[in-house]
């Protein structure tokens, strides 16, 4: 048998059924009311579901009761299972103490820069520069919020990433200046 597949929602729902038993719903809710949203990609609206049912299939947790009440459709509630309580711990262990590549638009659309013309990038990037300036300002309001009534333990996720975009928007700041300044320039037509 394979090992159960890692991925950040299955380490999201494992450690919300960790909390207490609950429907898929919920789930969904908690993961909304957390901004957790920020962390765990939940585009998809079935991706809790498909998600439960892997997690299920692989042992990791379990139904504990399904419900019908008056005209509503069935509820099913799961819980984690003490294979999944072990493997939760397992990835987050090795999610924490293990860099691992994470291929993101940004590097990859830096490295095809080129492309581009000079005036058409710097608009480019002028306008990502704008939009990080105000996801550093609903980082700031999303960390006040959460430290007004929680410890700091349950807003450590947003420092981090209150970090990382300051990093990115002071690195894209710059390669604007070198752009606009002619530090960095463009190969000249072959």
């Amino acid at each position: 048998m394979t090992a159960p597949r890692r991925s950040v929602l299955a380490v999201a729902v494992l450690s919300m059924l960790g909390e207490e038993s609950m429907h898929a719903y919920r789930m969904q809710q908690l993961i909304k009311e957390r901004h957790m949203g920020n962390v765990v990609n939940v585009n998809q609206r079935n991706s809790v579901y498909q998600t439960i049912q892997r997690l299920v299939r692989d042992g990791l947790a379990e139904v504990e009761a399904t419900e019908r009440a008056d005209n509503r459709p069935e509820r099913t509630t799961y819980r984690i299972t003490a294979t999944g309580r072990a493997m939760l711990d397992e990835w987050l262990r090795t999610m924490l103490s293990t860099p691992a590549p994470e291929y993101t638009e940004f590097p990859a659309a830096l490295s095809f820069l080129p492309n581009l013309a000079p005036p058409e990038a710097v608009a480019a990037l002028t306008a990502r520069i704008t939009r990080l300036e105000a996801q550093m300002a609903a980082l700031d309001a999303e960390i006040a919020q959460v430290r007004s009534f929680l410890p700091r333990l349950f807003a450590i996720e947003s420092e981090y990433q209150q970090r990382v975009t300051a990093a990115e928007l002071g690195y894209v700041r710059g390669l604007v200046e070198d752009l606009r300044t002619g530090e960095i320039t463009w190969p000249s037509p072959g």
